[in-house]
């Protein structure tokens, strides 16, 4: 088994492609803790057991792993390398139970259409690119104009998220769906 890896934008965050599918259609799972894996993801416990290890994300084709501050990708690599092979030679499903995240999305009904028209470009225009850089952007809410939306992955704080989200995401947004005048960024 042969696993690529690639570089981020953010510094302490890197893209670990196994040639295979890791959640395929059934969305993302993002982990920041030994806890939130605990019986819910095999790999992502076995890759917080590493020791270094501060965030987990999978993607449909990727693994996205940050590493803690005082910790160096020269030792940490080969060790992250290690345990996703290991995990995927031992047959071992990514996730056990609830097969992605349920994101709880905040918004009136009456802005169901301008709601779908924000999902429809945040899937075809943005996600394609944030996945690339080994993250995901996630739909929490519409309410008053503002979108709020949340990082995940190498996406999460990296430190050109923020940019990308004002400059980006939310320029693209206001000029598709008038009804939109800010983006922001949660944390949950």
């Amino acid at each position: 088994m042969f696993i690529e890896t690639e570089a981020t934008p953010n510094p302490a965050t890197l893209k670990f492609l196994p040639g295979r599918d890791v959640m395929g259609e059934r969305g993302t799972a993002d982990f920041t803790s030994t806890e939130e894996a605990a019986g819910r993801s095999p790999l992502a416990e076995r890759l917080f057991g590493l020791g270094d290890v501060a965030r987990v994300f999978f993607g449909a084709d990727f693994v996205t792993v940050t590493k803690s501050l005082d910790a160096d990708w020269q030792m940490l690599r080969p060790q992250v390398l290690g345990a996703i092979m290991e995990h995927y030679l031992a047959g071992m499903p990514i996730l056990e139970g609830a097969a992605a995240e349920e994101h709880a999305e905040d918004f009136e009904a009456a802005d169901q259409e301008i709601v779908a028209q924000i999902k429809e470009l945040l899937d075809t225009r943005v996600r394609p690119a944030v996945a690339s850089d080994g993250g995901d952007i996630v739909f929490r809410g519409f309410r008053d104009g503002i979108v709020r939306l949340r990082m995940q992955g190498a996406c999460s704080g990296c430190p050109s998220s923020r940019a990308t989200l004002k400059h980006g995401v939310e320029n693209m947004l206001r000029h598709y769906v008038p009804e939109v005048v800010a983006v922001e960024q949660v944390e949950a």
